[in-house]
């Protein structure tokens, strides 16, 4: 196979994509381990190089003796047809070794648009699709990462999911394994052994019903699975396995930077942010680990850029000490400190002066809704004065170039609330011009529009989505009441949203659909250069599958959920109440505020939760 690939690395882009051999991959002695991993990003490399997840359960793979965990990722369009034509199996970076030939195969799926591409990596591994069709021990494929929450529409071809955060679970299924290898268990024993884990959701352990009318209407367990499979969460982040000896990529990346992730969870409670409860409790990192987590990932990766990552990264309280100190060593080696995830009411002057002392990074803020009406209805709990005093700090401090993010087709949402958007942008403006220290460069805008998704786990899993016609003609409206020149506006495409709600909220009838669309040539869908939606729609018609009844159907109150199986740790109750709140424009104060109930803080162990702590 080394001697083909010399031969066609030269005719693809990007070849480093697929050589290996960067500083600080972990190679291992194949006659040294007894368990070898194989573990698959379902995009391609310089996107699966960024995600900090797959970076660190590399690193607690690799720590366990007797195990081997190497990567894999999608190859790119060309790549693919040269190792089609040139039968070369899928293969892992370190070993080159076919991933048909490995134990175990395990895929981390952070979103929707990427399910084509677990499919096709296992065609192009020689894998059977489908679980069934893998009848032993070696080879079972298993997934993990915040799309499992709902791990229905993969529930024909994953054979276990791993539910939650992976640094402890991870090497408790791979001892399973090991003594399944070991003792020479039948796959069925292994999945039965599995299911006891806490966290492990076994498909085939669970039968689904649906009524007449096509609904499901019942989830039964078998065998003696839980009815209920509950999210695992990591205690202490301190105490956390974390990479700071990491693979340095040998090509450019999408997030070519150290990555320093400063808390787990979120408090604001925005309705729709499906990442903001599923990784609830909040837990915080110390200022001390984080600092010294920072020396040593910079001194080991050689990067020029740090990144404190979270999903709201002005929250994390001891913001002031970790900067300062981090800035006390990047400013003297011209090291970039960025901030993303700022919240517009909590930037701050001094905040400011922090993030420019090396360079000027752009600022970016997710607003969400024009107006107030929505704000309140999607829980953002800021206020255009805020949004309009954060702007004038930027701009008197230098700042020129923003980034705006909204979304069209939220749940209340009017003609009022878009042209709100063009209001707002327009008082963004005129706040530039009377507060900018120079104009000599002009004022750049960048506004993007997202097509509202209904997500599992968030109190908008209920709600119907827009149709694609109607959202167009949002985007219109917003288009013809953007006055400036200083404003690029970008939106996102209506039927790659349309089919990420579907698959969001679909049940395993969708699994003849996307093995259809795999066959059929769908791949790489996030990608504009690959998307296909005459595909998908040939793949729904010849399945006898309506995919409006997934994105398009408001679903009741008491109908049983595809995810209902699965418990992030955050109750039905508290979600239907932060939906009826939504409808009257009701806000839920932030976790660090006051306590709104959800439950995470009771999640298996009493994982202390930080926002209640420091109420």
């Amino acid at each position: 196979m080394t001697d083909q690939l010399h031969r066609i690395l030269p005719t693809v882009q990007k070849p480093a994509r697929y050589v290996g051999g960067e500083y600080g991959q972990i190679l291992k002695d194949p006659a040294a381990v007894d368990l070898r991993v194989a573990f698959c990003f379902p995009d391609t490399y310089e996107i699966g190089m960024s995600n900090i997840g797959m970076r660190i359960l590399y690193g607690v793979m690799n720590q366990m003796d007797g195990v081997w965990c190497e990567r894999v990722f999608a190859p790119w369009g060309d790549m693919e047809e040269a190792m089609v034509r040139h039968q070369i199996p899928l293969y892992a970076l370190e070993s080159r070794q076919p991933v048909k030939d490995f134990d175990l195969v395990a895929f981390t799926i952070g979103y929707e648009m990427s399910y084509t591409n677990v499919l096709n990596m296992l065609r192009l591994a020689g894998i059977p699709l489908r679980s069934q069709d893998r009848p032993g021990l070696q080879g079972l494929v298993f997934a993990g990462g915040v799309c499992t929450v709902n791990p229905e529409p993969l529930a024909d071809f994953i054979d276990f999911f791993s539910i939650g955060e992976g640094e402890e679970i991870t090497p408790e299924i791979l001892r399973l394994y090991r003594r399944a290898k070991r003792e020479g268990w039948e796959k069925a024993q292994f999945l039965r052994e599995v299911s006891k884990l806490s966290g492990i959701y076994v498909p085939s352990l669970y039968r689904h019903n649906y009524g007449d009318d096509g609904q499901l209407t019942a989830i039964e367990p078998l065998d003696g699975a839980p009815s209920k499979v509950k999210k695992r969460v990591v205690r202490d982040l301190d105490k956390a396995y974390y990479p700071t000896e990491t693979l340095v990529p040998s090509t450019e990346i999408v997030h070519d930077r150290t990555n320093l992730e400063v808390f787990r969870g979120c408090i604001r409670g925005c309705r729709f942010c499906q990442a903001g409860f599923c990784y609830r409790p909040v837990r915080n990192r110390s200022a001390e680990t984080l600092y010294r987590q920072a020396i040593e990932s910079l001194e080991a990766s050689g990067n020029h850029e740090i990144t404190l990552s979270s999903l709201s990264t002005s929250d994390y309280p001891q913001l002031p000490q970790l900067a300062d100190g981090l800035l006390d060593y990047c400013e003297a080696r011209r090291i970039n400190l960025s901030l993303p995830s700022l919240r517009a009411d909590n930037f701050s002057q001094e905040l400011m002066r922090k993030v420019q002392r090396v360079r000027k990074s752009n600022l970016t803020f997710a607003p969400e809704a024009g107006s107030q009406r929505l704000r309140d209805a999607i829980n953002k709990n800021v206020t255009e004065d805020e949004i309009l005093t954060t702007c004038a700090t930027a701009f008197s401090g230098g700042w020129n170039n923003v980034k705006l993010y909204f979304m069209l087709g939220l749940p209340t949402e009017t003609d009022e609330d878009v042209l709100a958007i063009a209001d707002l942008v327009g008082k963004i403006i005129h706040t530039w011009r009377e507060h900018a220290t120079s104009k000599k460069r002009g004022l750049s805008i960048n506004l993007a529009t997202a097509f509202f998704v209904p997500k599992p786990f968030t109190p908008f899993q209920w709600e119907a989505q827009i149709t694609p016609q109607e959202y167009m003609r949002r985007v219109r409206l917003l288009q013809e009441n953007l006055k400036s020149r200083a404003v690029d506006y970008r939106y996102h495409g209506a039927e790659l949203s349309f089919l990420e709600a579907v698959l969001a909220r679909g049940d395993r009838r969708l699994g003849r659909v996307l093995q259809y669309a795999v066959e059929h040539g769908a791949r790489l869908d996030s990608w504009d250069e690959y998307f296909r939606f005459d595909i998908w729609q040939a793949a729904f018609e010849a399945c006898g599958v309506d995919p409006t009844a997934y994105a398009q159907r408001a679903f009741g109150r008491e109908e049983v959920l595809p995810w209902d199986t699965i418990d992030v740790g955050i109750s039905k109750p508290f979600f239907w109440r932060e939906r009826e709140r939504a409808y009257e424009s009701q806000t839920t104060p932030d976790c660090r505020t006051a306590c709104g109930g959800c439950g995470a803080d009771r999640l298996e162990g009493g994982v202390r939760c930080d926002a209640k702590a420091a109420l």
